[in-house]
């Protein structure tokens, strides 16, 4: 039943992050990776949320809406391989100081988001 929880919230992360990716490049022309800097950020803070009060809200249920949101839909709405991939690819392109930032605030934006999802919000 585990493997069935983490299967449904990967199809649903997986569609998630496809669909923000492809509204974020269809509204806004950017020459930066803002898609992937936005669904990491967000699912940072949704799995720290997450981890946070998935238990509280759901007792009776166990590791079962963890498994489904946390793992699952958190682990494929992010993409860590997309992000180093646009990484390399803005060194490759002469573009360091982009490359730089992005990896700052993909970094420093996801751990406050994480933080702020497990500690900033009130708890339930």
């Amino acid at each position: 039943m585990n493997w069935l929880l983490v299967g449904i919230g990967g199809i649903i992360g997986a569609l998630l992050r496809f669909q923000v990716s492809r509204f974020v490049n269809d509204h806004f022309d950017v020459n930066f990776p803002f898609p992937t800097l936005l669904i990491n950020v967000t699912g940072s803070f949704l799995l720290g949320w997450f981890t946070r009060d998935l238990n509280a809200y759901f007792p009776a249920l166990g590791s079962a809406p963890m498994l489904l949101f946390g793992v699952g839909v958190c682990g494929a709405y992010t993409t860590f391989s997309t992000f180093s991939y646009e990484a390399v690819s803005l060194f490759r392109e002469q573009r360091e100081i982009t490359a730089l930032v992005y990896i700052a605030v993909s970094c420093l934006g996801g751990f406050a988001a994480s933080a702020l999802g497990l500690y900033g919000l009130p708890a339930r």
